[in-house]
């Protein structure tokens, strides 16, 4: 069993436990998330099985997309629901216009603080389990882009958003960032995450819907990797790159160094991934059938 599961994760499951409910549907094969959601947030979790793990670092997943709801005029030490309260504040009147101007300038690339509660280790330690002892401890910035936001008023006190962003950014930050330019404070209510990549929670299923599937709609490699070359190899020359003979990628047409393709068998199905250096072409995974 191999490819690409995508799953529609609902509030209150953790990602393992995802994976967990769906153990006995993936017939003891090896599974890899590609980035975790907190429990109490639900939406896209695409998970890799099978030979499809050894190709995760080639997933174009930079891009994410979320959508959801940001309480004003409270403060969570977790910067979510989940969390107790540290402070409140009146909220200010809001109008669209203020909306507009406030989302612009949070636009392109910034610098954000990653959270406390957050799965980052220090000396080996997850920062959150720092956290619950009442501790915490310098962050160093990381690099972020916020693509697109926009922010439409629910009520007084509650704002809706969708975002889409780079890999790395905390939602929550966003979300109390948010509510200090707006002249209050404020932490994320609820989340979905609706994209990774070119990966949607539209074609994604629940882990109970995927239970009762009779086949699992797997994504396939070829597809997953769909903007790489593909080069078809024969059932011989496949052979021998199996036993570690590189000769049959010197046939293929030369690539820009860097560059990665994959090599199919003559069904289609991806064998092998190469990648380009001054000398050629070069296996960097070998894979059984997609």
């Amino acid at each position: 069993m191999t490819g690409i599961l995508l799953v529609d994760k609902p509030e209150g499951l953790s990602s393992a436990g995802a994976i967990r409910a769906l153990k006995g549907r993936l017939g003891g094969a090896k599974v890899g998330h590609l980035g975790t959601l907190d429990p109490f947030a639900s939406g896209l979790l695409p998970l890799c099985v099978g030979e499809a793990t050894k190709v995760a670092r080639y997933l174009l997943l930079e891009r994410k997309e979320y959508a959801g709801t940001i309480r004003l005029g409270i403060e969570t030490d977790t910067l979510d629901r989940t969390g107790e309260t540290l402070a409140t504040a009146d909220v200010p009147d809001l109008s669209p216009q203020r909306l507009a101007d406030v989302a612009r300038r949070f636009i392109g690339r910034q610098y954000q603080v990653p959270p406390m509660y957050s799965a980052l280790k220090r000396d080996g330690v997850p920062l959150y389990k720092l956290a619950r002892r009442g501790l915490e401890v310098e962050r160093a910035p990381r690099e972020i882009e916020i693509r697109r936001l926009e922010l439409v008023q629910r009520d007084r006190e509650r704002i809706d958003f969708t975002v889409e962003c780079s890999k790395g950014t905390y939602v929550r930050v966003l979300a109390a960032d948010l509510g200090r330019a707006l002249g209050t404070v404020a932490h994320l209510e609820r989340l979905r995450r609706t994209a990774v990549g070119d990966f949607h929670v539209s074609d994604a299923q629940t882990p109970a819907s995927l239970a009762t599937m009779p086949i699992l709609p797997l994504v396939t490699i070829r597809h997953a990797l769909a903007e790489l070359r593909a080069f078809a190899l024969t059932g011989d020359a496949l052979g021998q790159l199996r036993r570690g003979q590189q000769g049959p990628l010197r046939s293929l047409p030369r690539g820009e160094i860097g560059e990665a393709a994959l090599v199919v068998d003559d069904a289609g199905a991806v064998s092998a991934l190469v990648e380009a250096g001054p000398d050629g072409w070069r296996i960097t995974r070998m894979l059984g059938s997609d």
